[in-house]
Order: C-alpha cells, then structure tokens, then sequence
C-alpha cells in the first residue's frame, strides 16, 4: 500500500475514441473524441474533484481509469502499476483495491437479491474471510457505518428511498476494503437535502477508511465542497486546475467562470 504523499494514481496522455460509422456497409466517418489526451496524479489520501458540464468526458474519463471501456491511448498507473498491462486475472485482484460509486444507485443494485446479498456478493467473488458467517457481521457493520438498520440485511432495493440506496452503494463499494473510490455523479440523482447527507457521510467514510477518491459532478459547488484538488473538464480535456478554494475564487479560465456563475444564489 502507498504511503502519504505518495502519487497512488498516475495518468498520462489518455485518449477514449469512439468511432462513428454509417452507412450499410457501417463505414467508420469520424469518431467522438470523449476524452483527448488528459493527464494528471494523484496523491494518496487525496480528493480530488472532477468538475464539468454533462458531455465533457468526465464519466468516460473515470470508466477508463478503471478500464471499464478500453482507452484508445494513453496509460494508468495504479500505485505504480500500468493498469492496461494487467491480464483479466491481475485485473480481477487489482479491482479490490479500487472501487466505483454510480450515480443511479438502483441501476446498480440487482433488484432481485437482498441488500445483505447485494453487499456479501463481492466479498465471496474476491475470497475475503473464511464463511458466510464473517461476511454476514461484515455486512451489518458496514450498514450501520452508512446510517442503516440491520434489518436491511433482509430487504430489497426497490424497498429503499433514493438516499437509502446511494448509502447501500457506498456500503457496496467499501465491503472490499478499498484505498481508492471513483464517485461518479454520486449525489446528482439526490433532493438537496439528501445529497447534503450523503456528502457529509463520504467525508466521514474518508476520515475512518483512509482511502483516496475522484469525485466527479458538474456541480462546482459540490466538488469544491468535497475536494482537496479540482480539475476542469471541457470537451474531453482538462482546461484548469489548481486547489479547490483558489480556484473557486480565482478561476483563470471564462468556462470555469460560468461553471460558478451556474450555481444558485452564486
């Protein structure tokens, strides 16, 4: 495991392509350029925020880190390891150290096993603790640290509000132990008052666990309140970043400028 200060995540030059074709014989005619050539570092224990308006290539970006769409170009390294040389199996193993938060928790959630599956499901694929038993009082902590009853264990998704089932996520993404989280719009689906709560929980979660994240979000304000770090995302690559209150306050560039403008009461 990395050490403080350590760069954890290094990305360098990555490029997502997507080809557009047309025609009856599907002729490639041009391709969408969702991510063009980005490349930044993060330390460990970091935030690091993610900023832009929908379309710019955040979310690909944050897929690509974890290889869930296969870059065009580029690198990833992970705790000094290239991640597009990894084999299915090395992949497999590397994806307990690194896990994702969606932003429709319900899509995420296989509707028809319980919460407690749900949560005790990734821990049997990785071979973590010796029964079913282990896992079981695993679980139960990790919905209680999320905020939930333990009778959640038993009950299923479409039996949870909104806000109840992105803390489920969360209690998902952490049955592995991981050091590195990828929140991807994770509170963009919440009423306000709710994503309040579920940001303060991820800061919590943050002090306890120790791990690192990227948050992603085209709300400035959000980010800025989550971040030790921002980056600015415009059309597939990164047009401004600094510290999240000198950029906030001093923004250099006109489009993080309307980012800001955007925010209510701003």
């Amino acid at each position: 495991m990395s050490t403080n200060n350590e760069i954890l995540l290094r990305v360098e030059d990555l490029v997502m392509h997507f080809p557009i074709y047309r025609g009856v014989i599907s002729r490639q005619v041009g391709a969408v350029h969702a991510v063009d050539g980005v490349s930044f570092e993060i330390k460990h224990g970091e935030t690091l925020g993610l900023v832009g308006e929908s379309g710019c290539g955040k979310t690909t970006l944050g897929r690509a880190i974890l290889r869930l769409v296969e870059p065009t170009e580029g690198k990833v390294f992970y705790d000094g390891k290239d991640l597009s040389g990894l084999n299915p199996e090395q992949l497999r193993k590397m994806r307990q150290r690194i896990q994702i938060i969606f932003q429709d928790p319900y899509s995420a959630l296989n509707p028809r096993i319980t919460i407690g599956d749900a949560i005790m499901e990734p821990m049997i694929a990785h071979g973590l603790m010796a029964n079913n038993k282990e896992r079981r009082a695993r679980v139960l902590h990790l919905l209680s640290r999320v905020g939930l009853e333990e009778n959640s264990f038993e009950r299923f998704p479409h039996q949870f509000s909104g806000g109840q089932r992105q803390r489920i996520s969360i209690a998902r993404a952490l049955a592995l132990d991981p050091e590195f989280i990828i929140c991807d719009e994770s509170v963009s689906a919440l009423d306000v008052s709710v994503q309040a709560q579920v940001l303060n929980l991820l800061n919590d979660l943050k002090k306890d666990f120790g791990f690192t994240y990227i948050f992603i979000s085209h709300d400035l304000s959000v980010v800025r309140f989550m971040s030790d770090r921002i980056l600015v995302m415009r059309n597939g690559k990164i047009v401004e970043s600094g510290e999240a209150d000198d950029l906030y306050n001093n923004p250099k560039e006109i489009y993080t400028r309307e980012l800001i403008s955007a925010i209510p009461g701003s």
